[in-house]
This record gives C-alpha cells, structure tokens and sequence, in this order.
C-alpha cells in the first residue's frame, strides 16, 4: 500500500488529474476501475474521482510496490510530501517589486540573467530580455519555459507530479513580463485570468506617426504561414470574401504618451510613445495590428517601415521592435490566490536599449 499526503503545489485539481500525474503511465480507464473497486481511496473514503484535492488530504493505494511501480515513470519522485516554504523571511510580499536573491536556490541558477519581478509558492513573474524565446521553436531550443523547469527542479519543496511553464507568451524580440505557474493552483488561476481576460496586460511602443488621441481599434487576424505573419482585416466579411475561414476577432487600445521626431537626412518623420493595452492576445496582435492603421512599430523587421528601421539601426544600433510589455493589474478578487494578489500592479522596466532611445527621441 501507498499512502500519499497531498502537498499545497498539488491542491485545487481534480482527484483523477491528481492520480493521473502520479500513475503517469496508467491509463485514465485503470485509474477510475481501481476507484470503483476501492483500491485506491481518498481521505479512507471510496471516490470517484470528481473531487478536488485540498492540502492534507490522504490518497491510499492498495496496490503491490512492483505494481505501482509498473504506472510510474520516475520511481525517484516520491517526496511529495515535502512542504517547506522556499520563500525568504525578510521578503514583503506586498511590495510591487519583489526579487528573490534567497540563498536557497542555487547561485548557478538558470534564471540568473533574468530579472525575477515576484515569486512566491503558485507564480512567478520575469522581465524577460530580448533575444530569449517564451517558448522553444526546435527541440534544440533553450528558452525561457526550460530556464524556468530547471529553476523550479532546484526548489526543496518541488512537486513531482507538477511540471511548471509559461502562462503568456511574447515574440523572442519583445521584452517584458512573463507569466508562470509555480504550483498547480497557480497555473490554473493564472490561465483562467488570461483565458477570461480579467488580468490587463499594458505594453510600452515606439510608433512612426503623430498619435494625439486615445483609441480602441478592433479587427480580424489570420495568419500568414508561409512567411510567419498575420494580416488585418477591418470586418469578418472582409476576411471571409478574402478566403479566410476562420478569422480571430481581436481589440487593441492605446493612448499616446510623448511625441517626438527624427530626420534620416531625407525626410523627417513624427513618432509617438504609447501606451497598449492588450484586449486579446494573439499572434504579433501589436505588431500587426498598428501597422493596419498606418503607424508601424520602430524596428519592427516584419511589419515596419523600411527607411525608419535603416535610420534606428544605424543611429541608435536598434535591431528588434520597441515593444515591452511593461504592466499587468490583477483584479480585485484573485480566486485562492487573493490575499496576495488582489488588486496587484506589477511593472517590468525597460531595457538599457528601450530607455536610450526614448531619451534621445522625446
């Protein structure tokens, strides 16, 4: 027999989600027969499988140790009772900007060249630099998802059954805040926020044009596979007449920040700071979606201005869009996570390359 005590990572899901991880080889049909005939119970009660898993709970498996092991990838995980609190004692979890430099993890971390904007035991928050994938693209790639699995696998209090990633994701050249779930708990709530659009996303961009008014700008996005973009279209019946079946709805608001100029000897051309905010999120949404309007994103090699980009490499040795996502608000209520997290503002600061240009141009 197996007794398993259910540690905080792990509480929130579903009872057969829960054994599924455990039994990660078992078919879900072996999981639920087990359940029936009660050789596996749950707080030494008979379960179906439908109940949610609180911190404390007792999972039972009467089932021979070669057996158990037979539905079990990695024998070498079975601490899943360790709970200790990685977090540091002098950490304010109320401050907005929270870094963890705590000596328990290792100073070979592979989050050391990435700034940690907040971390606690469900998420983590990063400032992720240009250059660095979300997510990897070949199976060669070691991007940011990578970096943030072996960080977790360096806690004490790692749950086995729990692999953690991404939440959101940006373009590998836009900079800025990058969400990820630590625990179960944590992915979960985090995805919902995203999923129902109830956590605001801000970005900060460099556009060609004089913006001199607040907007909300709304459209249909399909993508281009063949050259890895997306195209713009005002109306769904304008994307279908094009031959796009299934056009993505999409809603992006901005407002201008400062105004500015540069001149490439030629000509001269008006930019404008602003402020985005991400109503939906899709593919290069930002990107794509102001150009549609006329004002391209300064740098932008897919969706900018060629003349603009030439001036902004040579003058201030810009090779990537100017597009940071530099702000999230948590709502006022954070399911299971509100004591922390309600009502939260977190910002990302812009990089050394983001900062110099704004300088030199407002």
């Amino acid at each position: 027999m197996k007794k398993i005590v259910v540690d905080k990572n792990s509480a929130g899901q579903r009872l057969n989600k829960y054994l599924g991880r455990y039994l990660d080889l078992a078919p879900q049909s072996f999981i639920y027969k087990m359940l029936r005939k009660k050789n596996i119970k749950y707080n030494g009660c008979k379960a179906d499988g439908s109940e949610i898993v609180s911190e404390g709970d007792i999972i039972e498996i009467y089932l021979a140790d070669d057996t158990i092991a037979k539905f079990r990838k990695n024998l070498t995980t079975d601490n899943v009772n360790n709970n200790k609190n990685l977090i540091a004692d002098n950490i304010d979890i109320n401050n907005t900007d929270v870094s963890i430099n705590d000596s328990t993890y290792n100073n070979k971390s592979p989050l050391n060249n990435i700034e940690i904007i907040y971390e606690d035991d469900d998420i983590l928050i990063l400032n992720k630099p240009v250059g660095v994938l979300s997510q990897k693209a070949r199976p060669e790639d070691y991007s940011l998802n990578e970096m943030i699995v072996d960080y977790y696998n360096q806690r004490d209090n790692k749950d086995p059954l729990f692999t953690t990633s991404v939440c959101n994701r940006l373009d590998r050249n836009t900079s800025g805040i990058i969400l990820a779930g630590m625990s179960y708990q944590g992915t979960r709530i985090l995805s919902k926020m995203l999923k129902d659009r109830t956590l605001s996303k801000y970005y900060l961009t460099v556009v060609k044009g004089n913006i001199d008014k607040a907007a909300t700008i709304k459209g249909f996005l399909t993508k281009k596979e063949t050259h890895n973009q997306v195209v713009i279209y005002d109306t769904k019946e304008e994307a279908i007449n094009a031959g796009v079946e299934s056009p993505a709805y999409i809603e992006t608001r901005y407002e201008p920040v400062k105004h500015g100029s540069i001149d490439d000897g030629r000509r001269s051309y008006d930019v404008t700071l602003l402020k985005v905010e991400l109503i939906t999120g899709k593919t290069h949404q930002i990107r794509a979606h102001l150009k549609s309007i006329g004002h391209p994103i300064l740098g932008d090699g897919k969706y900018g201005h060629k003349d603009i980009n030439a001036y902004m490499r040579k003058e201030f040795g810009l090779k990537h869009q100017l597009l940071h996502a530099y702000e999230i608000h948590f709502p006022d209520e954070v399911e299971r996570l509100s004591e922390k997290l309600s009502g939260r503002v977190f910002n990302a600061e812009l990089n050394d390359v983001f900062e110099s240009i704004c300088d030199g141009l407002f």
